[in-house]
């Protein structure tokens, strides 16, 4: 796996949420360890590299922590997010004023250890259904003003994502079926209200929703918490009708044969909820001016 043009964020998607990381780590004072401890003009050489097999995500914010505290700071990456590395990998080198390295360190490493590890965790995912033709997806699950960028983690990964929030996709569940009065009744009322351009999908969770949902012909139906055996069934009914994705307590032992059923997607929270941080660690070599 390796980076592509697909796999891009646009600073103004991630400056201000790095900024803001680097406000609340300086604090009123900045960082008065290095202050009292090194020389205002000495000078390091960092080298970050990864302790564990993985996918790298998250280089472009820490580009971005390191040259807004400093935009003299030199940060050479020798790799691209996407990038399958193996442990002992380097990502990137930099190399400037040291009180200026330490300052954006934390920050730097705390959003590629989160963003690797959600895009490696991703790519397990794909790699246990790669001999069907589903995909992985995200949802919503994501920690709050972090959304875009874990999406893209995802995406580095080799998953797809969900919808972006509540406006951008309709997705009718349980609670609002139970509302509404019934699948199909809810279906019609958000077709009558919303745009062409906005797809419907519903949640179902037996068979006798999925095929009420198939006669009001939404974009796709979420079959949620359903056995192997009956998605299958789904699948056999659908008949490529509409977009199949399957939900629901979906993990690393289960996805195969998830997958293996012949719906079209998987969404899964864990890939972003449940995501252990890649170790990566920064090491410096000190010199004086």
């Amino acid at each position: 796996m390796s980076g592509s043009p697909e796999n891009t964020l646009l600073p103004i998607q991630f400056e201000p949420i790095v900024r803001a990381a680097l406000e609340e780590d300086l604090g009123r004072a900045g960082d008065i360890t290095s202050q009292a401890t090194i020389g205002a003009h000495d000078t390091a050489r960092a080298v970050m590299a990864t302790r564990q097999d993985g996918v790298v995500a998250g280089l472009p914010l820490a580009t971005c922590a390191f040259r807004t505290i400093d935009p003299d700071l030199s940060v050479d990456p020798e790799c691209a997010d996407g990038d399958r590395l193996l442990a002992g990998a380097v990502l990137a080198r930099i190399e400037g004023n040291a009180r200026s390295v330490l300052a954006a360190e934390r920050v730097a490493l705390n959003f590629l250890m989160h963003l690797s590890g959600i895009a490696s965790l991703t790519a397990a995912y794909t790699r246990k259904i790669a001999h069907t033709g589903a995909r992985i997806c995200c949802t919503r699950k994501t920690i709050p003003g972090l959304r875009v960028l874990e999406k893209y983690a995802v995406r580095c990964g080799g998953g797809s994502n969900h919808r972006y929030g509540l406006d951008d996709a309709v997705l009718i569940k349980d609670n609002h079926i139970a509302v509404s009065g019934g699948v199909a009744r809810a279906i019609e009322a958000a077709r009558t209200h919303c745009g062409h351009m906005v797809r419907i999908e519903i949640e179902v969770d037996t068979l006798a929703q999925f095929e009420e949902a198939l006669t009001a012909a939404p974009d796709a139906v979420l079959l949620d918490n359903m056995s192997p055996e009956m998605l299958s069934e789904a699948v056999r009914r659908n008949a490529g009708q509409v977009v199949l994705e399957a939900s629901g307590n979906i993990d690393l032992t289960t996805v195969a044969a998830v997958a293996e059923t012949g719906v079209d997607y998987i969404s899964t929270s864990k890939i972003t909820m449940a995501a252990p941080p890649l170790d990566i660690g920064l090491d410096i070599s000190a010199r004086q001016p």
